[in-house]
């Protein structure tokens, strides 16, 4: 592939004293995670609306924590919800406004921004995991599962995904995805709690590629100590394998977690 070399790097803030945001999703992996990664959030989404609907939540406002692109937040808007959305990268937010025009979005972090009252609170797709927020980790993990919890009504919901140890167990380190104008090498790397993914990104423009690179560092999470936490956090949670008919991938937990009445 052609290609002249350009590093593309996200910009994304957050308030707050203590967030020191990593680059991370520039424009061209945002385009490319949502054009080409859609599939994991439109399988989910049937089985996420029903869990909101058997918990009696048929309205009111969810907040779309790492709302990427905009696909959930679009189907939830079109199911009659209020959403508000974050994600610590400008380039997702952009596609996000056309996504999901409805919405209420900002650019920032999970970890720092103000969480309105709301019934359901989701994360989907490994959001926590990431420290694009150098300040991410169990402690801060802990005080953030307070503030949701603070945050939702009676018998509200928070739903989200984590990635844990044996999240690459199996896979090759070394391997490509590919689309009809976009191409990714990922490289991935992981010890005790940590897993790095090193991505060289080819996007076509006209007649050549343009590269990019980026390198993601997650906090790898066991799902007994996530439970535990969102029981000190005042949660009544579960560990599900899956959303509606939509298995998860090996290494990667999902939780429903019910505020108390």
């Amino acid at each position: 592939m052609a290609s002249a070399l350009r590093v593309s790097r996200g910009d994304g803030s957050a308030g707050g004293t203590r967030t020191t945001m990593r680059p991370g999703y520039g424009t061209d992996l945002a385009y490319i995670h949502h054009i080409g990664y859609a599939d994991f959030v439109l399988k989910a989404a049937p089985g996420l609306l029903r869990i909101l609907r058997q918990s009696k939540l048929r309205g009111g406002l969810v907040v779309d924590l790492g709302c990427g692109g905009g696909l959930w937040a679009r189907e939830l808007t079109r199911h009659g919800y209020d959403v508000f959305g974050v994600d610590s990268s400008p380039a997702m937010i952009a596609l996000a406004r056309e996504t999901a025009p409805q919405a209420r979005l900002r650019a920032g972090s999970f970890l720092s921004v103000d969480l309105p009252p709301c019934v359901a609170v989701t994360a989907l797709g490994e959001v926590l995991n990431y420290t694009f927020d150098r300040w991410n980790g169990r402690r801060e993990l802990a005080r953030f599962f307070k503030r949701v919890h603070d945050a939702l009504k009676p018998s509200g919901l928070f739903i989200f995904d984590v990635a844990g140890p044996n999240r690459e167990l199996g896979r090759a380190p070394r391997r490509w995805s590919a689309g009809p104008d976009w191409a990714i090498l990922l490289e991935t790397s992981s010890r005790a709690d940590r897993l790095t993914r090193a991505m060289t990104i080819f996007r076509k423009t006209g007649l050549s590629y343009q590269r990019s690179e980026e390198v993601h560092h997650l906090r790898l999470y066991r799902p007994g100590d996530i439970l535990q936490s969102l029981r000190k956090a005042g949660f009544s949670p579960r560990q599900v394998r899956a959303y509606g008919r939509m298995r998860l991938d090996r290494g990667l937990a999902a939780f429903v977690a019910r505020r108390r009445a």
